[in-house]
């Protein structure tokens, strides 16, 4: 239960103003339904003309201050109460009397009703608002988290933890709030008044309720634990499902089909029997608790009947029944509160799944006192040295990129090119040695203005299930359809893209899914132009295209490096002989570094990779 209420509060302090409300309105309608409860006794009394005591109008002298005054509130409410009753009977009749009664029966129901249902309706923006909250907050940690969180991570799972284990915690946790902060009340407004009828029975009652409370505890106690297990299943499910998407041109060439069926139908039978665990569990509150509630109710029959034969009885046959009332009415939510309890457990497990993104430790940070960077001069790495766990990617890196000229890396896959140009926008942080733009730490700059004086354009051009026009314009706001128009002429984008059916509001599908792969490098490209950064970074853009595709890019490439600093990665040397210098990475170092021919006539690892691509 401490964990849930740490639950709450992180979550519901902004709907503080509904969850009074909620409670407000649950002590109404607990009232109202112990008030209108009460009629039994005069119904029963007329039904089957029992008239034990006889009742007279008594005149009231209010003291507020008085103790004496409001001990005695219950006793005069209801001599009062059956004077009257009595008084109606003895001039109208007892079938009238019962019309009165039931008249008095609707109103009241109508108003507990009522109250219930705006206790109901006030849960409800907590409920949807807690969920959507959570949501926002995962989405704004993933933004933030840098790119190292999610290589150790499956990105099925991440997904399986935003999609199911949130709709857990809306179907389990939120859905418990209103029974969780109902049936307490209930509880205790109906034994404060089954404490008023007969204190004897109540006694009963209070020894019974936790021994059944702690039975059910220990049913579900380890249901947070299984239902942790289930959910970490669930997650790699998710996980199997994004892989195959992925994965399915490679899956149908290598006839895998069958394979990729098992492995998934593999760990769906195992999901489903944690599954079955959990459910069987949680299913047995119900039955254990009518069961629980039988008992104790047989229990209380024996006791209270025994007071009503005995000489010296407390409480009449009619308010006995009522008091069984009331008590009956305390099982639903007894039930409602145990059920909660399984389900919280559960939801519990989820927040644990979800909190292994919320509380993850941002490894980027934006500098207490951000300091302006700006690019004059150029760019520096001093002596840099980066790994992602044990093993050195970069050793020592000491490189001076000019203002507006171009550097080319080139080298090996795992020689650490990519690696070098992601500690630029501080995707990643240099574990030692420094990158400068100009004199300026780049980690003394904030981050939104850092990465504003850079463009990207990947080996992958990664684009959004939206329009053309909307894909473009990603990196600038306000954009207008000129300045888009513009930035696609250079990019050799505007007659392709003016060639569809709806223009630049033609939707591009999935990852640019309707596209070549040289339209969506062409894309890409006209959004970093239109951004239109000092510095910009190409990391084996034309790797994956054919010749054609490669010469419409490498054009929109040229126009877009022209005054810019620029750095390209790449694997087709062809792309990057005008380069002002090429650095050649082995192992994590540069071992070469020069123009193009200077590199031919050193005759080492440039001119192997050379020759190696010419054969």
């Amino acid at each position: 239960m401490r964990d849930f209420i740490r639950v709450l509060q992180r979550f519901v302090p902004p709907y503080k103003k509904y969850l009074a409300w909620n409670i407000i309105f649950n002590i109404l309608s607990a009232v109202l339904n112990l008030f209108s409860f009460a009629l039994i006794i005069p119904i029963l009394n007329i039904l089957f003309n029992i008239s034990e005591n006889t009742y007279v109008w008594m005149a009231w002298e209010w003291d507020f201050f008085s103790w004496e005054a409001w001990k005695n509130v219950p006793s005069f409410a209801e001599n009062n109460f059956f004077a009257y009753i009595s008084g109606l009977i003895a001039t109208k009749g007892g079938a009238f009397t019962l019309i009165i009664l039931g008249i008095f029966l609707i109103v009241m129901t109508f108003f507990k009703v009522a109250t219930m249902y705006l206790a109901f309706y006030t849960m409800i923006p907590i409920r949807t608002g807690v969920v959507r909250d959570i949501r926002n907050q995962i989405n704004r940690k993933i933004t933030r988290l840098s790119l190292g969180f999610f290589s150790e991570e499956r990105k099925g799972d991440i997904i399986a933890r935003v999609s199911g284990d949130v709709n857990e915690i809306e179907s389990s946790i939120m859905s418990s709030l209103d029974m969780l902060f109902k049936n307490p009340i209930l509880i205790s407004i109906y034994l404060i008044g089954m404490i008023i009828i007969s204190w004897q029975l109540t006694l009963f009652v209070f020894i019974l309720l936790p021994v059944a409370g702690y039975v059910m505890g220990k049913v579900g106690k380890s249901l947070k634990r299984k239902s942790l297990v289930g959910q970490e299943q669930w997650g790699q499910l998710m996980s199997q499902i994004e892989e195959t998407l992925g994965g399915l041109r490679i899956i149908h060439a290598f006839n895998a089909e069958k394979k990729i069926q098992q492995r998934f139908e593999k760990s769906n039978e195992k999901f489903r029997r944690i599954t079955n665990r959990i459910y069987s569990r949680q299913q047995m509150a119900h039955p254990m608790s009518e069961f629980l509630g039988t008992v104790t109710i047989a229990i209380i029959l024996w006791y209270g009947g025994s007071l009503i034969l005995g000489d010296s009885s407390s409480i009449s046959a009619s308010t006995f029944i009522y008091y069984l009332v009331i008590f009956y009415s305390i099982i639903n939510p007894a039930k409602d509160l145990s059920k909660a309890s399984y389900a919280i457990r559960k939801g519990l497990a989820s927040i644990t799944r979800i909190d292994k993104i919320l509380m993850a430790e941002e490894e980027i940070h934006d500098p207490a006192n951000p300091v302006p960077v700006v690019l004059t001069d150029g760019i520096h790495y001093d002596d840099v040295w980066f790994r992602y766990k044990e093993d050195w990617v970069l050793k020592g890196i000491n490189l001076t990129i000019a203002k507006g000229k171009t550097i080319a890396l080139v080298g090996q896959s795992g020689s650490g090119k990519s690696t070098l140009v992601d500690l630029l926008p501080r995707f990643y942080d240099v574990t030692q040695g420094v990158i400068r733009i100009d004199d300026t730490d780049i980690r003394s700059a904030s981050l939104q203005e850092l990465r504003g004086l850079m463009g990207n354009v990947n080996q992958e051009a990664i684009l959004f299930n939206d329009t053309f026009f909307n894909n473009i314009a990603f990196g600038k706001d306000n954009a207008t359809l000129q300045e888009v128009q513009e930035a696609a002429r250079i990019a050799n984008a505007h007659d392709f893209i003016m060639a569809t059916a709806d223009g630049y509001d033609t939707n591009i599908g999935d990852r640019g899914g309707k596209l070549s792969g040289g339209q969506r490098q062409r894309i890409s490209i006209a959004r970093a132009i239109l951004k239109n950064p000092p510095i910009l970074i190409f990391d084996e853009a034309t790797s994956a295209l054919d010749t054609e595709s490669e010469r419409q890019v490498q054009e929109a490439l040229e126009r877009l490096m022209r005054s810019r600093t620029t750095i390209v990665v790449a694997h087709r040397l062809s792309t990057i002989r005008k380069a002002d210098e090429i650095c050649v990475l082995h192992e994590g170092k540069i071992v070469e570094r020069g123009c193009h021919d200077e590199l031919i006539a050193l005759d080492g690892y440039y001119k192997k990779l050379c020759d190696m691509q010419q054969f």
